[in-house]
């Protein structure tokens, strides 16, 4: 498309839908992406790599697709991806965390351009994928109450605003909460402001190592619970935005290339955004659906801009008190793992093995040095088999 007919096609609702969609997408779950560094006790200066990679590799996608398909095409990082990391990979070392996203990035990007995406998700049983998601994040929604403990004025307000925006404007719920955590926390003088600059962000590059610990306890289950819990929701909403003319596969597999090249940087894990994508192809956008691809390239230029100043959004999260960040994140993932309970159990011929699968992840137990997310999946399929072949 000519540069003139782009310049036609952007229109002020665009831009405020992609800013939105930012917005809502990063207060939602950077949190999640710090503590997943911290677990593999990153320093600030790699955490802040973190940063810059994922938000190149989000702008530049979200640039590059919109511009080549004519579509609204966000992507994300991978949110329970990052929460599977707190999990899987703590005591992992980070040299064999950038070879466990390395491969999962070639995965993704062989799954992609293969054609391989449809046809594996099509085998793996959604329901034991959603129950080993919801295992995953149990506990980051246990934390909204177990924060009250200490802080309870601030946290219960919290959950409260939470629950109001629900009812009132439900895209704004986690902006909400976390506007009024903060509000409350520097009324409280909980947030130490006086460490944080303007800064551009340094990438960090990690030589890459590689062991079979980590890539069966971290890169296998950041691949499935990429694919199944974050790419499958994507490609939904974008076919029911009506865009299904829009080929999946490549785009599939560009989102693995990107994560393939900044996985060294800390680029963990990227996909198809699903939520946060709607906005940008929803009326708000524009009324013509052939333009509202200039909200997804709106979208990219703004994580460009969080990607350069990685180091800046490093302090000011750690700036925060503990029990706002884990309140943030718990609200954040109320609805992942509500979906993720319902869509486990609510087939009642595979229910019980989802239920397995999502006890034994939420359990924590790690075994030969493998986490918990690999073995919920292991003893959901031996439940499956057992329980579902025909008898003779």
């Amino acid at each position: 498309m000519a540069v003139k007919g782009i310049v036609n096609d952007v229109s002020f609702s665009a831009i405020i839908a992609g800013f939105v969609t930012v917005l809502v997408g990063f207060t939602s779950s950077a949190v999640i992406v710090f503590q997943a560094a911290q677990a593999l006790n990153a320093t600030p200066e790699e955490i802040a790599s973190w940063m810059w990679a994922l938000g190149l590799g989000m702008g530049l996608t979200c640039i590059g697709l919109s511009l080549r398909y004519r579509a609204p095409i966000v992507t994300a990082w991978s949110t329970p991806g990052a929460a599977l990391l707190i999990t899987s990979a703590a005591g992992v070392p980070m040299a064999e965390a950038i070879g466990a996203f390395l491969i999962s990035g070639v995965l993704i990007t062989l799954a992609g351009f293969t054609g391989w995406f449809e046809r594996l998700m099509s085998r793996i049983p959604l329901s034991l994928a959603a129950g080993m998601l919801a295992g995953v994040l149990l506990r980051f929604g246990l934390d909204v109450f177990t924060a009250m403990q200490t802080q309870f004025a601030m946290t219960f307000a919290m959950f409260c605003t939470y629950l109001i925006m629900r009812r009132l404007k439900p895209r704004y719920a986690v902006v909400g909460a976390l506007s009024v955590g903060i509000a409350i926390a520097a009324l409280q003088n909980l947030i130490q402001f006086d460490t944080v600059t303007l800064q551009l962000a340094h990438p960090v590059l990690i030589a890459p190592q590689f062991s079979l610990s980590a890539l069966i306890g971290v890169a296998l289950p950041l691949f499935m619970v990429t694919m199944a819990s974050q790419n499958v929701p994507g490609v939904a909403v974008l076919q029911a935005s009506g865009y299904s003319s829009v080929p999946i596969s490549p785009i599939i597999g560009w989102t693995g290339a990107a994560n393939v090249v900044l996985a060294p940087f800390g680029g963990f894990a990227l996909n198809l955004a699903a939520i946060t994508a709607a906005i940008c192809m929803g009326r708000e956008a524009h009324e013509d659906p052939d333009k509202r691809y200039v909200a997804a390239i709106a979208a990219g230029f703004f994580y460009l801009l969080i990607g350069f100043f990685g180091a800046t959004v490093a302090a000011v999260f750690a700036a925060f008190p503990k029990e706002l960040v884990l309140a943030i994140a718990g609200l954040a993932l109320l609805g992942t793992i509500g979906n993720g309970l319902f869509t486990a159990l609510r087939n009642e011929s595979d229910r019980e093995p989802a239920l397995i699968t999502f006890l034994v992840t939420a359990s924590g137990i790690t075994l030969l040095g493998i986490g918990s997310a690999f073995w919920g999946l292991i003893a959901g399929t031996l439940a499956l088999l057992l329980t579902t072949t025909k008898r003779p």
